[in-house]
């Protein structure tokens, strides 16, 4: 707790200054990751979900937001909450088919049900198929802030991002989030006790998907354009990348591991297809080494650090 209370203002007084010092547009574009990223991590750390489907969420969301914004002339604040809606309705249907099975079966049925969104996707005449929705009006915030410089959208991306981020904190922590990490723990105890878990299960794949969505609306109005490549299965992986490499069920953790992914993507990109091997190997190393995620360990050392030591004989 300590460690939160220090951390937090220095994270946002960084977070504020940052796009002084770094390329707006690649903050941007770590910050739209992270908040996917921590979505997808309220399902699986939480609830224990591995989903690889939440490219669904984040792709069709960005298209329904350029598609809005751009054929529509909706403003960013409605085109935003036209997306995270579109992506929400889809996470309660998909979701509702795939709680009904668990592991692995649950893992496929999410894919499949991803890369039906897919191939919709490219079929469908609104999204333009191999082309995608391009020059996406970015517009002005309520009428009166003007999106189009860089600056602005940035406070305006870090806004929905810290909201984001609340909203998983205060589910997490409320007494919904206990029964969540019951359910993950001990489904059947949790069942015993009451409480119906597919229910619970259900409601977080979607908000978990709504999340996702905004997300992916945000990414689409930042680079003013939606394309294939967010709902296709690689993104899906990207997600589970971030997710595993910054800490499995911390608030942090996915921030930290999309920023890292983003990053070696952004400047190792001259190398090519080098970078998937390079993602590949920090992955191994960090799955050989930090078991629980880079934030995950951190975290872990931090409460050794400051907790009685282990009775002889009681470490594991």
């Amino acid at each position: 707790m300590r460690l939160q209370k220090i951390g937090i203002p220095i994270l946002l007084a960084l977070a504020l200054a940052a796009p002084f010092v770094v390329y707006p547009v690649f903050l941007m574009k770590a910050l739209c990751f992270a908040l996917f990223a921590c979505a997808f991590n309220l399902l699986l750390g939480y609830v224990g979900l591995l989903s690889f489907g939440h490219a669904a969420y984040f792709g069709f969301a960005a298209y329904v937001s350029a598609h809005a914004a751009k054929v529509w002339g909706l403003g960013p604040e409605l085109a935003l909450v036209l997306g995270t809606l579109t992506a929400m309705g889809l996470g309660l249907v998909f979701g509702w088919l795939a709680i009904r099975r668990s592991g692995i079966y649950f893992a496929m049925i999410t894919l499949a049900l991803s890369q039906m969104v897919f191939f919709f996707c490219v079929q469908a005449p609104f999204t333009h198929g191999e082309d995608g929705i391009q020059a996406v009006p970015r517009g002005r915030l309520l009428g009166l802030i003007d999106l189009t410089d860089n600056l602005s959208m940035y406070y305006f991306v870090l806004a929905v991002f810290i909201l984001g981020l609340l909203i998983i904190r205060r589910a997490v922590g409320s007494p919904f989030g206990q029964v969540l990490k019951a359910i993950r723990e001990n489904e059947p105890r949790a069942t015993s006790l009451g409480y119906k878990t597919d229910r619970y299960k259900l409601m977080a794949f979607t908000l978990s998907a709504a999340l996702a969505g905004t997300a992916g609306a945000m990414k689409a109005l930042v680079f003013q354009l939606a394309s294939l490549t967010d709902v296709h299965w690689h993104a899906s992986g990207e997600v589970v990348l971030m997710t595993l490499l910054g800490g499995v069920g911390t608030v942090f953790g996915p921030v930290v591991g999309a920023f890292l992914v983003v990053a070696i993507q952004n400047y190792l990109a001259q190398m090519g297809a080098w970078v998937t091997i390079i993602q590949g190997g920090i992955f191994v190393i960090c799955v050989l080494i930090f078991r629980r995620g880079m934030v995950g360990e951190v975290l872990e050392f931090w409460r050794r650090r400051n907790s009685e030591p282990p009775p002889s004989g009681g470490h594991h």
